[in-house]
This record gives structure tokens, C-alpha cells and sequence, in this order.
């Protein structure tokens, strides 16, 4: 097996894999397997064999003397067995607490309770269902060693479950928490508050993000459009010239020379025209700039407009934030579980075929 895969260790992580105490360590872990399941399984047994409902059954099938049998002569040494396993895991548990302590397994000596808690809290009576807590972390352990307990297909099915149990757990708190984000802010009248805040922290951010947008975009087609905007600019001055008669009549008075003159003034304003374009498109269409300083201060007066003066922008931020309260419920509503199962019986469907 690789060595450069992380390893989950035994119980006993202080001995060297494959070594003897390797070995007992991993015969000592199957064997608290095996010896947890069977408590377990005598435990559920007996509350079975105590309740009324067994008393039904077996009055109704007419064996009522086998049920009387083991109330009267075995339940008493379920009990017996019970609390003589009790006190061999309250033992154990501090055995392995001292020699977790003597060989420094942790980075403090009181931290083997609250890593082992399920140990711990088993121990109690009620809680006795955590003993099988023990038992599958054990049996993962040994599967992430090689070694394989139960066949594949109950860790494959146990791994199925705990995911499904987990995706749930976790939808469900994700969906209460959306939820609850939703109702404080269309029923709070602090919503909008909280909203600015959230944009003021932000502002900065979405001045960067503005200049590289105009920069990227506006920046280009303004460099592409160069030539036609300040084209369109001249054939305007020019045709505001034609379109002044006070200078027309004037320069019709110059005898000979006045319509020459006239026509030299239109080429020159409409060459003025197109010149001043250039020179004002010059600043916009500097590509060699990284940072260019007029879209940072474009982009900084932008970023800059109170939310709370313009209902419009206010509108689009709202509908921004609940929009993706939506977007995250849709997602987080996927159950993948029910995928993973589709594709399962899809797979066996087919094989089958």
C-alpha cells in the first residue's frame, strides 16, 4: 500500500505498523468489535424480551413458559454481564488514557476525553447506543488499513448513509438559516441598513472591478470607433458652418476670393473637429496604461452614489441579494444522494441486462 496516503491509526498509535504490537493492537481492535456488537445485540435482545409486545407474541404462539424461563433464570445474568462489561470499558478507557498519557498521543494529557467522547458518554446506561459508535470507527480504521472486516458492500452502504444523513442535516440547517436571512429582511426594518453596509464595505472592491471593465470594453471600442467618431465629429463642424448664415453672408461680400475662403474654413473646422476628437479620445484609448487614472475616477464616483438617494439602484441591490438567497436554495435543495442512487440502480439495472 502507498505510504503517501494519510492513515488513520488504531487504537494503540504509539507501536510501529507491523510490528507485534502492531499485530495485538489490530487483534485487540477486532476483537472490541466483535465483543460490542454482541453486547449490543444481548442488550436489545433482552429490552425485546422485557417489553409487553413480547408477552403478546408469545402468549399468542402458546410458549409463554420459554418467555417466563428466561425472565425468571437468564435476564438476571444479561444484567450481571452488562454491568461486569460496563466496568471492563470504564477500565479499559482509563488504561488507554494512561498510556495515551505515558507515550504523549496528545498535545495535552486531558484532551483523550473530548477525542474519545463517544467512549466516554457509552459508558453511561442511557447512552449505550454509542458503543456501536466505537465498534464503526474501529471497523473504519482497520478498512483504511487494508484490512477488511465486513464485506465491501456494508462499508459501501454504511458510507451511503452516513452521507445522506449528513447532506440532510446539512440542508436543513442551510435552508433555515436562508430562510431566516430572508424573513429579517423583508420583515426588518433594518434591512436596508444592513444591505448599504454590506455595499459600503464592497465599495472599493467594485471600483477596481468597474475600471477593468471600462478599460476592457469601452477602452477597445473607443480605440476602434477612433477614426469614425472623429470623422462624424469634422462632418458636424463642417456642417455647422454651412448651417451659420451670418458667416456665409459675410464671406460673400469679399469679392472673388470669398467662397474660397469659405470652403478653406470649413476644411479647417471640420479638420479642428476631428483633431479635438482625437485629443479627447487620446486619455480613454491609452492601452499602455494598466490603471488608467480617468476610468479609476469614473469608477470611484460610481462607486461612490449612496444607495439611498437612487430607489432604482436600491431596487436592483435587493433584488441582487435575494435573487442569490434563491440561487443558493435551489442548489443546497439538490438532494446528490438521490442522484448517487439513480446512477446505482441504473448500473445494476444494466448489468442486469
Amino acid at each position: 500500500m502507498s505510504t503517501n496516503k494519510p492513515r488513520i491509526t488504531p487504537t494503540f498509535n504509539f507501536v510501529t505498523e507491523g510490528s507485534w504490537g502492531w499485530k495485538i493492537a489490530l487483534i485487540y481492535d477486532v476483537f472490541m468489535i466483535f465483543l460490542i456488537i454482541i453486547n449490543l445485540f444481548c442488550l436489545s435482545s433482552n429490552a425485546i424480551l422485557m417489553s409487553d409486545f413480547a408477552t403478546w407474541i408469545f402468549d399468542l404462539f402458546r410458549i409463554s413458559d420459554i418467555l417466563y424461563f428466561y425472565r425468571g433464570e437468564l435476564h438476571p445474568w444479561v444484567v450481571i454481564t452488562e454491568s461486569w462489561f460496563t466496568s471492563l470499558l470504564i477500565i479499559e478507557l482509563i488504561m488507554r488514557w494512561i498510556i495515551a498519557i505515558i507515550f504523549k498521543q496528545h498535545q495535552r494529557w486531558f484532551f483523550f476525553p473530548f477525542v474519545h467522547w463517544y467512549e466516554v458518554l457509552a459508558v453511561i446506561p442511557q447512552l449505550r447506543f454509542l458503543r456501536l459508535l466505537r465498534a464503526g470507527v474501529i471497523a473504519y480504521q482497520l478498512h483504511e488499513h487494508g484490512y477488511q472486516i465486513f464485506p465491501k458492500s456494508w462499508y459501501k452502504q454504511v458510507n451511503f448513509y452516513y452521507n445522506l444523513l449528513m447532506e440532510e442535516l446539512s440542508s436543513r440547517i442551510v435552508l433555515t438559516v436562508l430562510s431566516g436571512i430572508r424573513t429579517e429582511l423583508t420583515t426588518s426594518t433594518t434591512h436596508k441598513q444592513l444591505i448599504t453596509n454590506i455595499i459600503n464595505q464592497h465599495r472599493q472592491l467594485l471600483a477596481l472591478t468597474l475600471t477593468d471593465i471600462l478599460q476592457e470594453t469601452l477602452g477597445r471600442e473607443l480605440q476602434q470607433q477612433r477614426r469614425m467618431i472623429a470623422q462624424d465629429v469634422g462632418l458636424i463642424v463642417n456642417k455647422a458652418i454651412e448651417d451659420t448664415p451670418e458667416l456665409t453672408q459675410l464671406l460673400r461680400l469679399i469679392p472673388i476670393v470669398g467662397s474660397r475662403i469659405e470652403q478653406q474654413i470649413q476644411s479647417i473646422g471640420q479638420r479642428l473637429g476631428e483633431n479635438i476628437t482625437q485629443g479627447l479620445l487620446q486619455p480613454f484609448t491609452n492601452n499602455t496604461q494598466q490603471n488608467n487614472k480617468n476610468y479609476q475616477y469614473i469608477s470611484d464616483k460610481i462607486s461612490q452614489i449612496p444607495i439611498e438617494n437612487n430607489p432604482h439602484l436600491e431596487e436592483l441591490v435587493e433584488s441582487v441579494v435575494f435573487q442569490s438567497l434563491d440561487a443558493i436554495q435551489q442548489q443546497v435543495k439538490i438532494k446528490h444522494w438521490q442522484q448517487i442512487l439513480d446512477e446505482s440502480k441504473n448500473e445494476s439495472r444494466q448489468n442486469k441486462e
